[in-house]
Parts: structure tokens; C-alpha cells; sequence
């Protein structure tokens, strides 16, 4: 219609700022600061995200860092990937409690997960599969925003509750992502649709895999899928997503709209859509590239792409460099030497040496490139974790979800230091009108 078109033009004019009055003002576009480094708005216990180290008074590129309330990523997989167990509960467990769990803490933990991810009756007919939708993220926040009207204490902010809430989300995001899957597959009509119910038997990867595919996994599919999940559990307060649940709630709202709104963030494609752009490109690659042994041959594509005369033309190497992290991303450097064998599992080990060339190509033609002033990149976690899921079978639709089951144990976190322990004030920072003053002009009714 005529005036959605007029609506839209006037909008998007009246939307254009003159980017060089973001200088004149000094404000931080993106909340970044010029050296790349994020601007400073709060205090945590929970996430640290190392990229830089400062040296005589400037921000260093090193290898990079991640810690869960104080425990380096690395030795965490390291410590339950020795004993030969899965270890997404003990992550959970550590950024809810702020340490490690200890004795049979564990055990009870897990076993109440288990008991908490039972829907309440009739949810998953009326919420997740008569009301099917286009998009899992979106049938998953809906989900979300419904379980509020089972909890008889969704407004209790007692840390108790909190914990209980946490706990109970963190249980049923695996179940409902596999649930609207096959709910936006599938007629609920059709008697061949089969829901699987998760096992109390099963870590939380393994009954993801178990809903999703059955019994027909294997065990490094299964530690595959426990280790992004690790991995994407948590990545400080700054990430949007995150940062969008500690936004909202400091306006002192429920647990389910602060984390309905989390899902909101993580649905962006410059969020938790990074991994299926990554994917496309590297069909892309693959079409376009010859011979993948030979560096020449991708360099000289990878710089088609940077030159926006490849892929989807944007001048962007997806799945390449991080808003922190410089000369490498520990998730991405675990998820790597894990992927090998999972690449040769399924046969596909010349796919996977492609990647690994890119990986080390990339950063090399960026800085030719972008020239001597270019910032420090490298592979991020995207840049495998959709390498992963598609070894495992899992549908593209269900990545950023995956991201989602694993992030809301760093959410929960997020919501209960903020409501409990923060500055106890709403968020509030200031934008700076530009638009020029004018006079109310009066309906001309002719």
C-alpha cells in the first residue's frame, strides 16, 4: 500500500545522522571504544573474555582466554574430558553457584535437571504443537513467555526461586527446541510424527541427540555436542545477548521476560545466525574452488570475497575474527581438536583440512588487504561449530537454537547477579538528539 511505501521513505530520512557527529559527541558506536575494546558499564563474577593484555598503558593482541567464574575454559574440558564424562551440568552448576560442585553435588544436581524437564501437562500439544511456527527461536521464546503462566512464583525474586527457575529452564530448553522441530516439521495430525521423551539417564547432549535422532549416535557425536554446548555456555555480560538480559532485567521484571528477550538478541544473524552464514560461504568455497590443497587458489578467492566479488558480496570472511578475541579463540582452538576426529569418524577429512587452511589463510589475506593498520583477527567458535552440527545431522534450523540451550546457563547467571548483587538501578544510558528544533505546524484539513 501507497502508505506503508510513504511511511517507509519519510522513516528511513528522517533516520539518517551524519556519522561524523558520533565523533563530535564522542559517542561510543556499539558501546566500542576506538581500539576495538568495549566500553565498561558494569562489574561480574561470572564471565572474563581475554583478548588483549595491556602493556605500557595499550591494549596488547594475545592468544585468547575464556573463564567460568574464575576456571580457564581449558582446563575446565579438560578436568571432566580426562574422567571421561560429559560436562555441560558441572558448567552449569559452576556459573549458577560460582564454584565447582563437590562431593555428590553433582549427582543431585544432575538428578534435579533430569526431574525438571517435564513439561507442564498439556504444553507441548497446545504451546509447541498446534501453535507451530516458522522460526524455532521464535516458537522457543513464545514457549518461554508461556511457561510463566505455569510458575506459581513467577514473580518470587527470592535467589532460592531464582535458582529454581534457572534450573528449570535450563532443564527444558533441549526439550523444547527438539519438540518445535518436529512440531514445525511435522502435521501433529500425521500418526508417524514421534515425539521421544528425554531419559534420566542421559547427560544433557545425549538426550538432545535421543530426542532428536534416537538411539543411533555415537558416543564422539555425543561429546561433540557436550562440548559446544560448553563452549557457548557463557561469554561474559557484554554480549548482546546477555548483555540484553542484564538491560532487562534491571527493570526488575520476571525470569521468563528477561530471557524471552535474550532469545530475541541471539536470534540476529550478527549474534547466534554466525555459524549458517559460515556454512554458506564454505559451500560457496567449495563450488568455486578447484583444487582445495591449493593455498594459492584460496587465497586468491578469499580475496574475491574481501573485494565483495564473492559469496553474498558483503566483503565479509564469516566465521573469521571476534569483537575481543586477536590472535586465537579458545573455543574455537577446543572445538577444533575435537572436530578432526569427528571429520574422520564421518569421512570427511578433506572438508575439514579445508577449513583448517582457511582458518590460517584468512587472517593473512585480511591484513594484505586491509594494510598495516588492520585489526589482529582470527577464527572464532562459528567458525567450526556449524562444521560440527552438520557432521552431526542436525538440521540447520535447530544451530542457533543449540546456541540457546546452552547459553541460558550464562543467562541465568546474568539475571541473578544483576537482580541481586548489581547497582539495584535500571540501565538507562544517554543518547544525544541531533534533529533540529521546529515549530507544531497546524492540520491543513484541505
Amino acid at each position: 500500500m501507497a502508505i506503508f511505501e510513504n511511511l517507509a521513505q519519510t522513516a528511513v530520512e528522517s533516520s539518517d545522522i551524519d556519522k561524523s557527529l558520533f565523533d563530535q559527541y564522542n559517542v561510543k558506536r556499539g558501546l566500542r571504544n576506538a581500539d576495538f575494546s568495549g566500553v565498561l558499564v558494569g562489574l561480574t563474577t561470572i564471565g572474563d573474555v581475554v583478548g588483549y593484555n595491556k602493556k605500557d598503558n595499550k591494549l596488547v593482541p594475545c592468544h585468547g582466554e575464556l573463564f567460568y567464574r574464575g576456571v580457564e575454559l581449558k582446563d575446565l574440558a579438560k578436568g571432566f574430558q580426562d574422567d571421561g564424562r560429559h560436562g555441560f551440568e558441572e558448567t552449569a552448576f559452576l556459573l549458577l553457584s560460582g564454584r565447582l560442585p563437590q562431593g555428590d553435588e553433582l549427582n543431585k544436581f544432575t538428578a534435579t535437571l533430569a526431574e525438571e524437564r517435564e513439561l507442564p501437562s498439556f504444553f507441548s500439544k497446545n504451546m509447541i504443537l498446534s501453535l507451530r511456527g516458522r522460526d524455532i527461536m521464535n516458537m522457543l521464546a513464545r514457549s518461554v513467555l508461556g511457561l510463566y503462566t505455569a510458575d506459581e512464583k513467577a514473580e518470587d525474586y527470592s535467589p532460592e526461586n531464582l535458582i529454581h527457575q534457572s534450573i528449570s529452564l535450563i532443564a527444558k530448553f533441549p526439550v523444547i527446541v527438539a519438540y518445535s522441530y518436529f512440531g514445525m516439521r511435522h502435521s501433529y495430525q500425521r500418526k508417524s510424527l514421534v515425539i521421544r521423551h528425554p531419559q534420566p539417564g542421559l547427560s544433557a547432549a545425549e538426550n538432545f541427540l535421543h530426542m532428536l535422532k534416537g538411539d543411533t549416535y555415537t558416543k564422539l557425536e555425543a561429546d561433540l555436542l557436550d562440548l559446544c554446548m560448553v563452549t557457548h555456555a557463557e561469554h561474559g555480560g557484554g554480549n548482546n545477548s546477555s548483555f540484553t538480559t542484564r538491560v532487562v532485567s534491571s527493570a526488575q521484571t520476571d525470569t521468563y521476560s528477561a530471557i524471552a528477550a535474550a532469545l530475541g538478541s541471539l536470534k540476529g544473524g550478527l549474534h547466534g545466525g554466525a555459524n549458517l552464514k559460515v556454512m554458506d560461504m564454505m559451500e560457496n568455497i567449495k563450488a568455486n574452488v578447484k583444487d582445495w590443497k591449493d593455498e594459492e587458489e584460496v587465497a586468491d578467492y578469499l580475496l574475491t570475497i574481501l573485494n565483495k566479488k564473492a559469496f553474498d558480496n558483503t566483503g565479509k570472511i564469516y566465521g573469521i575474527g571476534h569483537a575481543i578475541y586477536t590472535l586465537s579463540d579458545p573455543r574455537c582452538v577446543l572445538l577444533k581438536e575435537k572436530a578432526k576426529a569427528l571429520a574422520i569418524e564421518k569421512g570427511r577429512l578433506d572438508e575439514f583440512k579445508l577449513y583448517a587452511l582457511i582458518e590460517r589463510l584468512a587472517p593473512e589475506v585480511f591484513y594484505r588487504f586491509k594494510g598495516a593498520n588492520a585489526k589482529v583477527i582470527c577464527a572464532n567458535v562459528d567458525f567450526y561449530s556449524g562444521f560440527v552440527y552438520d557432521c552431526l545431522q542436525i538440521p540447520k534450523e535447530l544451530y542457533t537454537p543449540i546456541f540457546a540451550v546452552a547459553r541460558i546457563a550464562g543467562w541465568c547467571a546474568h539475571r541473578i547477579e544483576e537482580v541481586t548483587f548489581s547497582s539495584k538501578r535500571i540501565i538507562r544510558p544517554a543518547y544525544k538528539n541531533v534533529i533540529e528544533r521546529t515549530s507544531y505546524v497546524a492540520l491543513d484539513k484541505r
